[in-house]
């Protein structure tokens, strides 16, 4: 996750960062000098707002970063082909399975 997507989160919804950082999982990317003016040319490029290409520059490959990146969106669409995105409302995530949610 990016720490601009945690900006946005928050600024949309009170505690929502705390709620997201209680999970062992979340890893939060810094916004470093590289960091931002690569960001910055995918928003000039139309990649989308400061949250969406500060994801997309967290999903792409990295030395600092080995595994693979799947970002947890609200909104999939957001993001190009080839970025593997997860549906955050989508059964299974954040422990709730689809044969216990409410109907």
């Amino acid at each position: 996750m990016g720490a601009l997507c945690l900006m946005q989160a928050e600024a949309g919804d009170e505690d929502l960062s705390r709620r997201v950082l209680a999970f062992s999982s979340v890893v939060v990317d810094t916004l470093d000098t590289v960091a931002s003016v690569t960001v910055g040319t995918m928003i000039r490029d139309g990649y989308g707002g400061p949250g969406t290409c500060h994801a997309l520059y967290c999903a792409l490959p990295r030395p600092e970063f080995t595994g693979m990146s799947i970002l947890l969106t609200g909104d999939e669409n957001a993001y190009p082909p080839g970025v593997v995105t997860v549906d955050i409302d989508s059964p299974g995530m954040l422990g709730f399975y689809s044969s216990l949610a409410p109907s």
